[in-house]
């Protein structure tokens, strides 16, 4: 309630910037494999390092998606668009299910050893907090990438950053951290080829579009007929 003791109502928009999230994470899975941001940052200083920068093709590889909700969905769609094999796990997905979707439905430990790209799409939640802790993340397949564009926490970074460095992973890519702001003397700071951006997986002009007109229209329909949608503190 307010100062007043009235119901504040408060909601969210949870569809209305999926497939900008799903992009964001695949625009990462391409930024690690072919090295863009440090390609980039040596042209700018004035190099051309063209044999230090040669990255991975993506075709014909493995990538399995932690999670098959809504954005993982799209994500799997567009990775069988790159002609990617798209495993995944997810405990309310059934194989029959998966198998519509053109994704092969694995558990946990066979996702990470086999997918040569693992990204996650999941909520933070009891099961899902420290999904891929430090024993899981050396379940990794030997120089894999590692996407986590859904929510800190899930990860632990520590652990990616010293098998980045070790080369156990070929690279990793985050755009949610544990701590946000990421702290000054994170483990991911400073480690080739770990691409780090600031929790921007709903940051596009048509998502902020689609945001603003979807808490609209909800306002909206609950002052019309009292249905009050996607409410977070019902």
């Amino acid at each position: 309630g307010d100062a007043y003791g009235r119901c504040v109502l408060t909601g969210n928009t949870p569809d209305g910037n999926v497939v900008t999230t799903a992009e964001h994470a695949l625009a990462l899975m391409f930024a690690v494999a072919r090295k863009i941001p440090q390609a980039s940052a040596s042209m700018r200083a004035g190099a051309w390092e063209k044999t230090k920068f040669q990255g991975r093709e993506l075709f014909g590889k493995t990538i399995g998606i932690i999670g098959l909700g809504n954005i993982g969905r799209i994500v799997a769609d567009r990775a069988r668009g790159l002609r990617m094999r798209v495993i995944a796990t997810d405990p309310w997905v059934t194989p029959r299910k998966g198998q519509e979707l053109g994704v092969e439905m694995v558990d946990l430990d066979t996702l990470l050893a086999t997918a040569d790209v693992v990204t996650l799409h999941v909520p933070a939640v009891d099961w899902t907090k420290g999904i891929l802790s430090a024993a899981n993340v050396a379940k990794l397949k030997k120089g894999a990438i590692l996407i986590n564009a859904a929510r800190g926490g899930l990860v632990d970074e520590r652990a990616v950053a010293e098998a980045v460095r070790s080369g156990q992973l070929y690279g990793a890519a985050f755009d949610v951290f544990a701590e946000e702001p990421l702290a000054k003397d994170s483990p991911l700071l400073g480690v080739d080829n770990i691409v780090l951006t600031p929790h921007l997986g709903a940051s596009t002009d048509e998502a902020q579009d689609i945001v603003a007109v979807m808490v609209a229209e909800q306002v909206v329909e609950y002052f019309r007929t009292g249905k009050a949608r996607n409410v977070v503190n019902p």
